[in-house]
């Protein structure tokens, strides 16, 4: 039976996501074009600084678009896959080629080096651990202090760096999804490729870390904020 006029069939696509699955390669741009503020983010704190002054954002994000169209078979195989997931895990490629297609052997540090060789499980969390302690360091700091504490910013960079530089990998990267990239616990264990269970434990884990090295400095943090 056909149905009534301006009544869409039962069986076709409803929504965008729906619509990528189908193949519709317009819904696969839309989709994009609603990601692009999360996904520069995303990529902004996983590029080293270093690269800062000959590879932007937006040039990864032009590579991630690419990197989608070329491989939309691959998201409608993967039925269970959340598109938010999917894109991360090409963001994370991708991210991995830049370095090593950008950064000399002599310019990578030891840390970046075992980061892009020996990725977590998954290909959720390949990304250089002095960009994202330097990134991660850098955003906290700029959510905690004002303008004027400009000599107090400068010293609790220095100190955030080291110490989330110390943090577990996967901590630290359980935590910047959480925190920063606003991430479910569900969406974090996908992309990574852990149990939700140690997703959320891990996560919890880093917040409390993270906060136990920002009350060690002075006056950062007003207890009259905090909850009851």
């Amino acid at each position: 039976m056909t149905p009534p006029s301006g009544t869409p069939s039962p069986s076709a696509p409803s929504s965008l996501e729906e619509r990528v699955r189908a193949g519709d390669r317009e819904a696969l741009a839309e989709l994009l074009a609603g990601q692009r503020a999360e996904l520069r983010r995303y990529v902004e704190y996983r590029l080293d600084p270093r690269l800062r002054g000959r590879l932007s954002a937006s040039d990864v994000l032009q590579e991630i678009y690419l990197s989608a169209q070329q491989r939309l078979e691959h998201f409608r195989e993967l039925v269970d896959m959340p598109f938010r997931v999917w894109v991360r895990l090409l963001a994370s490629q991708r991210l991995v080629d830049v370095h090593r297609k950008h950064m000399s052997a002599q310019a990578r540090d030891a840390g970046i080096e075992r980061s892009l060789d020996q990725p977590f499980r998954g290909a959720g969390a390949a990304v250089g651990s002095s960009a994202s302690a330097v990134n991660l360091a850098a955003r906290i700091v700029d959510d905690q202090t004002s303008p004027s504490q400009v000599a107090l910013r400068r010293e609790l960079l220095d100190q955030l760096v080291e110490a989330i530089g110390a943090m577990d990998p996967l901590d630290r990267e359980v935590l910047a999804l959480r925190h920063f990239d606003e991430l479910t616990n569900d969406e974090v264990a996908r992309l990574l490729d852990i149990p939700k269970g140690t997703a959320s434990k891990r996560y919890i884990r880093a917040l409390g870390r993270l906060r136990a090295m920002l009350e060690r400095v002075p006056g950062l943090i007003d207890p009259s904020h905090e909850s009851p």
